[in-house]
């Protein structure tokens, strides 16, 4: 049975000109890409299958990402149904000389495991052992949307 903190991915992105709009910032479409392709790899820790996207809620972008900045996408699951995986995934700008990081974009995404005949298939349950995975499962909890409750 995996736990909360064993889905903890934590990546980088190097915002390049190419990933940027008209105002030298990060794309959008290119930060829900990489939040959707790490909280993808949250959740496949957790079901030990391949996982696709079913829902993303509240996606909201409170800060823009600079070019030459670093996006940095954090990811964990924190709750699981039957077939599904609740992910909560965050954005943060990071300074890459100095380290300061600021969140940009937060959202909850919304998994389902798919077996090898691509469809849903049963995800094993998720233990919650220890301050860590408390704490990331309760925050998650705190802040998420309320049509997941």
């Amino acid at each position: 049975m995996p736990s909360v903190s064993e889905t903890y991915i934590e990546n980088r992105q190097r915002v390049q000109p190419t990933h940027t709009n008209n105002y030298a910032s990060a794309h959008g479409g290119n930060v829900v890409k990489w939040m959707d392709e790490i909280g993808a790899m949250s959740a496949m820790r957790a079901a030990g299958e391949t996982c696709v996207t079913a829902k993303i809620n509240d996606l909201d972008f409170k800060r823009p990402v600079p070019q030459g900045d670093t996006c940095v996408i954090e990811s964990y699951v924190y709750a699981v149904g039957r077939t599904s995986l609740r992910t909560r995934i965050r954005a943060y700008r990071e300074s890459p000389r100095t380290g300061e990081r600021e969140l940009t974009t937060e959202s909850y995404f919304v998994f389902v495991a798919v077996g090898a005949d691509g469809e849903p298939t049963p995800v094993p349950d998720l233990e919650v052992a220890g301050e860590r995975c408390r704490e990331l499962r309760d925050e998650a909890l705190a802040a998420e949307p309320d049509e997941d409750r």
